[in-house]
């Protein structure tokens, strides 16, 4: 199973003092310091975090990164879209590489 979530605090207001531009870079980078120690495949980009594994390993590590950035904010949002395809691993790199195989065929 692959899992793509975002995950962010709110309710913590917009550009302050000690946070001028509004960022909520602390609060992403706690909730992927959860994800890098699960120790499962795992890429992030800038707006998502991809994840793969079994089901219940998956959805726990979602949930201990959605805690990680609780403290942050009084809210956090949480956004996650799942490709469950049973019997399959290593589709974070394989389902890529089959779009580059197909679109190289159309370019030849």
């Amino acid at each position: 199973m692959l899992i793509a979530f975002s995950v962010a605090p709110s309710g913590i207001g917009s550009a302050s003092a000690e946070n001028p531009d509004g960022s909520v870079h602390d609060a992403v980078a706690a909730a992927v310091a959860v994800v890098r120690a699960s120790g499962l495949p795992h890429r992030t980009s800038s707006m998502f975090t991809e994840i793969e594994g079994e089901w219940d390993e998956v959805f726990a590590v979602v949930k201990a990164a959605t805690d990680a950035v609780m403290p942050y904010g009084s809210r956090v949002s949480l956004v996650l879209k799942a490709d469950i395809r049973p019997g399959r691993t290593g589709e974070m790199d394989g389902k890529v590489e089959r779009l580059e195989e197909a679109l190289g065929r159309r370019a030849g």
